[in-house]
């Protein structure tokens, strides 16, 4: 989802999401929340142009620094056992403000470069662990072609890989790209298990075009799941949530992680405290206004991956720079294992018992936390 040039991250918005707009400010008007969610979500706002220090424009660091054949493996990330990203293409429909990825340079894989990275997903050193692959990117659906040939690449030289995720926002952003052309390059790998990870934030997202387009592909054996990030002003209320969930279930795509919305440089003004998504995570866990089978996991996106916010996982809190200290289950040698050459960023140690526990900072909000009112989090398990 990269779109930065000369260092700025461009507005994008697809012509499918411009009619909508234009739509929603007729009926409803300017003001209205529901045409906010998806303005905010879409159109620069020039708080984005407030840089606070120590804020960066990469999030995490997981990139692969090998060869194969005396070629160089690019575009090609790990942060798991299991599972590598490879990203085809950064091009995207549209800019999502808050993207992990907004600032990253535009580029897409050569044939040679995506042949490059699939004979490593399915080298001696990987076959035995690693079984799924996320196409991510940018969006893998901009690009059918592309997409095709990476599936190809897999299937010929990874045979290891039995479940592959495709990362993508299109089918909310430019839904006709969900057409027969892309149902028959599905169809030819019956032997993966396809995934569709998408992003929707708010419930007015359900589009008739949007729904259309999910259910083609689940008639076609996709399954979906569904992870975004918590945003003020977007979905950081109770209500709009259960909306979005119910809806979510209501279609058959799985509540997987709502995420608080990361420390990247321009983005402050989209995110909330971390004690307020763990309050709304809490209710969200207890409140019996929908099932618990569409109920999502809090989590943060640290400098080393996925961090479930539980009680236990808040360790400390340090004042100076507004970050708190979270516990991870990730051993240094396991990472160091999964992505030779990897460095342990500064926001990193470890403990005694060799997992790893990061620095994470909040949002820069008027509310200020202490040491001693940590504990203070409460979540339900």
């Amino acid at each position: 989802m990269a779109g930065a040039r000369n260092n700025e991250f461009r507005e994008l918005v697809s012509p499918f999401l411009r009619s909508k707009i234009a739509e929603m400010e007729e009926r409803y008007g300017a003001d209205d929340p529901k045409l906010q969610a998806i303005t905010r979500q879409y159109l620069r706002d020039p708080l984005e142009d407030i840089i606070y220090p120590k804020e960066r424009r990469r999030h995490y660091e997981s990139e692969v620094n090998l060869q194969i054949d005396g070629q160089i493996v690019a575009g090609v990330e790990r942060l798991y056992k299991r599972t590598v990203l490879i990203e085809p293409t950064t091009v995207c429909a549209a800019h999502c403000r808050w993207c992990l990825r907004g600032q990253y340079p535009i580029k897409t894989m050569t044939g040679d470069e995506i042949a490059v990275a699939t004979k490593f997903i399915g080298s001696p050193d990987l076959r035995d662990d690693v079984n799924e692959v996320l196409i991510t990117g940018g969006d893998p659906l901009m690009s059918q072609p592309l997409l095709a040939l990476t599936l190809s690449e897999i299937r010929r030289n990874a045979p290891n890989i039995r479940t592959v995720r495709i990362g993508t926002r299109v089918i909310f952003q430019e839904p006709k790209k969900i057409n027969s052309n892309l149902l028959d390059i599905l169809a030819r790998y019956p032997d993966f298990n396809f995934e569709f990870g998408v992003n929707v934030n708010h419930p007015i997202e359900f589009w008739p075009e949007c729904i259309e387009a999910i259910h083609r592909l689940q008639d076609n054996g996709v399954r979906f799941y569904n992870q975004h990030p918590l945003l003020r002003g977007v979905n950081d209320d109770l209500d709009t949530l259960i909306e979005l969930y119910d809806l979510l279930r209501e279609h058959e795509i799985e509540a997987h992680y709502i995420f608080h919305a990361i420390p990247l440089r321009g983005m402050n003004h989209h995110r909330t405290s971390l004690r307020e998504g763990a309050k709304l995570a809490g209710k969200l866990s207890s409140c019996g206004h929908f099932s618990g089978r569409a109920k999502p996991r809090y989590a943060v996106l640290s400098d080393i991956g996925k961090i479930v916010i539980y009680d236990g996982v808040i360790l400390d809190y340090r004042e100076s720079d507004n970050a708190f200290l979270l516990q991870s289950a990730f051993k240094l040698e396991d990472r160091q294992k999964w992505v030779p050459g990897w460095q342990l960023p500064e926001s990193v140690d470890i403990d005694n018992e060799g997992f790893m526990r990061t620095w994470y900072k909040d949002a820069i909000l008027d509310q200020k936390y202490s040491s001693e009112n940590v504990n203070s989090f409460h979540l339900s398990n």
